[in-house]
């Protein structure tokens, strides 16, 4: 898959973008939230949990962080929400979050991580877990009440300290893998790590040299780089060809700004769609279901590697909830990810006496690890690996500063209108199949697909599409992107 440059659209005056939950937590602009906002939500979030009788006075509430520039301040006010409450802010530093989550999981506990994943530096977010995992949907909506219904509340005008816990989250959630993954199973493998400014850049190594791979950081960043694994940057596609091109990798790997979405590119640097990467990791692990948003690839209903394949929207608490769904239908291993590669853990895995626990949050280590096993075992290159699926060729790509209500009213003219579809459509052959589960997913006469959905973390409208080969998938992606441009101009 080749992704391209996000395509910038023409804003019609000031702009504003709000806090709102979105796929995956809290997120919005910097500007409005840092200071009371991301104290209010803390808030809130603490005392539906407090209501709940989750929690009582002196619990600890874990917090971590990723690296971006405003993430130290939102920090410092999430700890003083907390302590404010009533309730010990346990500062955990910066890590990836799923070793927060691992953590704060283990303890029994809640947690917040300060991160605004993989959107650019001027946005962040606040992620929130419940001491048995993420917040779902019904969570959201609660906080947003108690939120609304706050009134002005605002941080202390003197600092708060909290507990210090060091580096044990994160030496917790290496010695996970290390203790499941054979002790130099990767002894043979070279490796690139594109470093940027992941928070999980430095673990990433620890964990590949421990297994025995030959490692090798790369691009190692002083300032914020949002790589976006559904739809990397054209400098970033370009740094991986030509790294791949100046010295021999088994693969380069590398993750977003927190850690919980993989980047793997094979030896050629050419970047491994986040979905097959997860499917790849479920046939590793032996999975006989799999969950993903309905976004991912349709070969995997077709690859024949997977008894079941559930289908959700789009975001981890509508695949934690398919997860839940299958469990209780008797599954015997399941494993959700999304298209961005980020894998949830549905079912423990045992292999050779070894046993890793389920993980219920989005992990990039897991399938970064499970697809430079699946080289090491069979001494195949992960190109080879990668076309054993049968994946359609894919690419996405996004229009930027799409107003959330032009979005809506694009995509919801296409889901109600036949014949509005069916004209736009006319040079696919026109419409055979329209899925309305998250956005639109129009399979065309001619067998492509073209799915539009509004970002639910940004301001802009996302295009996924699938063809037979990777230069049409290419070519059909610029037609998507110009047509979603073009009738949103229009309207």
């Amino acid at each position: 898959m080749s992704d391209l440059h996000p395509v910038k659209f023409p804003r019609k005056g000031r702009q504003r973008v709000t806090l709102k939950f979105g796929t995956s937590g809290l997120r919005g602009l910097v500007s409005e939230l840092r200071g009371p906002p991301a104290f209010a939500y803390t808030v809130a979030f603490a005392r539906m949990l407090l209501d709940r009788g989750a929690l009582k006075e002196g619990s600890k509430v874990y917090v971590g962080r990723d690296l971006r520039s405003s993430s130290p301040d939102i920090a410092r006010l999430v700890h003083d929400a907390i302590a404010k409450i009533g309730l010990v802010p346990v500062d955990c530093g910066a890590l990836p979050t799923p070793a927060l989550a691992l953590h704060a999981n283990s303890e029994n506990a809640p947690a917040i991580m300060i991160t605004g994943s993989h959107i650019p530096d001027d946005r962040n977010g606040l992620k929130f877990y419940r001491a048995d995992g993420e917040i779902d949907k019904r969570d959201e909506s609660e906080i947003v009440e108690i939120h609304a219904a706050m009134g002005n509340v605002g941080p202390s005008l003197s600092p708060v300290d909290p507990v210090r816990l060091g580096a044990e989250p994160s030496r917790g959630y290496a010695d996970r893998f290390l203790g499941f993954f054979e002790k130099g199973s990767l002894s043979g493998l070279r490796v690139g790590v594109y470093q940027h400014s992941s928070v999980a850049r430095d673990i990433i190594v620890d964990i590949l040299r421990g297994l025995g791979a030959e490692t090798i950081p790369l691009g190692r960043a002083a300032h914020f780089i949002p790589v976006d694994t559904e739809a990397l940057r054209q400098e970033d596609v370009a740094l991986l060809k030509g790294w791949a091109a100046a010295e021999p990798f088994d693969a380069i790997v590398s993750t977003d700004g927190d850690g919980d979405r993989p980047l793997v590119a094979d030896a050629r640097g050419i970047f491994v769609r986040g979905d097959l990467i997860g499917a790849i990791t479920a046939h590793f692990l032996g999975a006989d279901c799999v969950v993903t948003p309905v976004s991912s690839n349709s070969g995997l209903e077709r690859c024949g590697y997977f008894a079941r394949v559930v289908r959700t929207r789009v975001g981890s608490p509508y695949v934690i909830e398919g997860i839940g769904t299958a469990l209780a239908g008797g599954v015997r291993c399941v494993v959700g990810f999304e298209a961005n590669g980020g894998v949830l853990l549905g079912s423990s895995v045992k292999r050779g006496g070894r046993i890793l626990p389920a993980l219920q949050t989005r992990d990039s280590i897991l399938p970064i690890l499970c697809a430079l096993s699946a080289i090491a075992q069979t001494g195949r290159p992960l190109a080879e690996i990668a076309a054993d699926f049968r994946f359609l060729a894919g690419a996405s790509g996004r229009l930027e500063g799409v107003p959330t209500e032009n979005s809506a009213s694009f995509l919801g003219r296409m889901a109600a209108d036949a014949a509005y579809a069916d004209n736009i459509f006319a040079a696919l052959g026109g419409v055979a199949d329209i899925n309305n589960h998250d956005g639109v997913r129009i399979t065309a006469r001619n067998g492509e697909v073209v799915h539009f959905r509004a970002s639910g973390n940004a301001p802009e409208l996302r295009c996924y599409v699938e063809a037979k080969a990777e230069s049409r998938a290419n070519e059909l992606l610029d037609w998507g992107l110009a047509l979603g441009r073009a009738q949103i101009l229009e309207s």
